[in-house]
């Protein structure tokens, strides 16, 4: 069954049961039921919203969060509507609680079948189950990019087979994957080795040839994925105005000194202060345990590098026991915090220490970094000021995480990019993040922080 009909059909399902319990369960809570007129139309109008809203197209993302969100929307403005439209054709006083009611059960029971059928899907991807074949026209830097990063992430559901270009980059960095042919291989390629999906990333093939080939996929009926030019100017705000046939594409920047980050970090401290006055007596008790395990100090602290370049002083629980001749490593509190045995040597962390890491609570500390104004609760995870120089003179874009302050959890760290992972992949989601920042984009990142503390890293966001 396809994606489209396969949502459709579960919402269907969804919503009749909850209309049916909604109906039922409404006499028995001392509430009267709707006119069975009504309930039909307001099932119409929210399925109408939802293909409206894209919700029925199969997405390379699967979000469950982004899912709720559409779903409570569409429930609440099809209860709008059905209350306004009652108002005006009968007199009945209980109308507006009878509607309400209906949209918290289509709610709750569209937001469950959406989430067990997006889990299936993710659990599916990451065991090659549900991934399409995908070809990728264009065998340059771009193109092993996107390959790599589709290894990386199977749950967006697209299982690169290889490439097509007829002069393509050095093979050692194409993942392992073969080209398949030349631009005019396209159909013989397509047919052969039952491909899918095709993306066509920067190719050497001359503009005409390529519109050509993304024409022909389209005759064959094969879904087809453009990577743009500029790509990392390329935003979830994009605005497309047309002249003529000629789209322009109208980027609208982040403004990391304008009102929304000016509200995000006012938000912030209000978090952070409430945050540390819940979380104070916890606090105190890690302190105990720390100066009873490691003696004094019972704070870590090291320079980092925050917004705009400004250094400031990050703090931690210590984790570690002090540093003896025959350890190796250098200093007892410099290199505390850096994982393992710090930079070298051997692994100094005691019970308690590795409790915390374990947990994160090492990281509390930092919500007096909040406090302060030297960080944010989300945003790019901070870097010694050594590091910053190295990887600012080797690492793509790098030094445009510093747009923001830096964030005790972050995008990359939800998705598992920490520790020892790559900094280019870090770099990435974190310029990401800035670029598509919002209040929601925040409250996911929160959100997604407290599953990965409770449980390992999902496929599903």
């Amino acid at each position: 069954m396809s994606w489209p009909l396969a949502t459709l059909t579960l919402d269907a399902v969804a919503l009749t049961v909850a209309l049916v319990l909604s109906e039922f369960t409404g006499p028995r809570a001392g509430q009267t039921a709707a006119p069975v007129a009504w309930v039909p139309l307001f099932a119409i109008i929210v399925v109408g919203l939802l293909m409206l809203r894209g919700a029925y197209r199969q997405p390379l993302r699967l979000q469950i969060l982004d899912t709720f969100r559409g779903v409570a929307i569409a429930a609440g403005l099809a209860a709008v509507l059905v209350i306004a439209m009652r108002v005006l054709v009968e007199d009945n006083p209980t109308s507006a609680t009878e509607t309400l009611r209906q949209a918290a059960f289509a709610t709750a029971f569209l937001a469950g079948s959406r989430a067990g059928f997006l889990w299936a899907q993710a659990r599916g991807r990451r065991q090659g189950r549900a991934a399409r074949r995908t070809l990728v026209v264009g065998a340059g830097h771009v193109g092993a990019h996107t390959v790599r990063r589709l290894l990386d992430r199977p749950e967006f559901g697209l299982r690169p087979i290889g490439y097509l270009d007829k002069d393509p980059l050095n093979r050692e960095e194409l993942e392992g994957l073969p080209v398949l042919g030349a631009s005019w291989d396209l159909e013989s390629v397509i047919e052969s080795h039952d491909v899918e999906h095709v993306i066509f990333a920067f190719s050497t093939a001359p503009h005409s040839v390529m519109l050509r080939l993304v024409q022909r996929c389209e005759e064959l009926d094969l879904p087809v994925s453009l990577v743009p030019r500029l790509f990392e100017k390329v935003t979830g705000r994009i605005r497309v105005e047309h002249l003529g046939g000629l789209p322009l594409l109208e980027v609208r920047r982040p403004d990391p000194h304008g009102w929304e980050f000016a509200v995000k970090y006012a938000l912030d401290r209000l978090a952070a202060f409430l945050l540390t006055l819940i979380a104070l007596p916890i606090m105190l008790i890690l302190a105990g345990a720390v100066a009873v395990s490691m003696g004094r100090p019972v704070l870590y602290r090291q320079v980092r590098v925050g917004r705009d370049g400004r250094p400031f002083e990050m703090l931690k629980f210590r984790s570690m026991r002090p540093f003896v001749d025959g350890d190796g490593g250098t200093d007892p509190v410099a290199v505390d915090g850096l994982g393992p045995g710090g930079v070298e040597g051997a692994d100094r962390r005691t019970a308690v220490g590795g409790f915390l890491r374990k947990t994160s609570l090492d990281e509390l500390p930092q919500l007096i970094n909040v406090l302060r104004g030297d960080m944010s609760i989300i945003g790019p995870r901070p870097e010694r000021p050594e590091f910053v120089e190295v990887f600012g003179e080797q690492i793509h874009r790098y030094g445009e995480r510093h747009r923001v302050k830096a964030g005790i959890t972050g995008w990359a760290q939800v998705h598992g990019l920490r520790g020892k992972t790559s900094m280019s992949d870090r770099v990435e989601w974190d310029n990401y993040y800035i670029e598509n920042f919002s209040l929601w984009l925040d409250f996911k990142i929160l959100l997604l922080t407290l599953a990965a503390i409770v449980r390992p890293a999902s496929s599903v966001e």
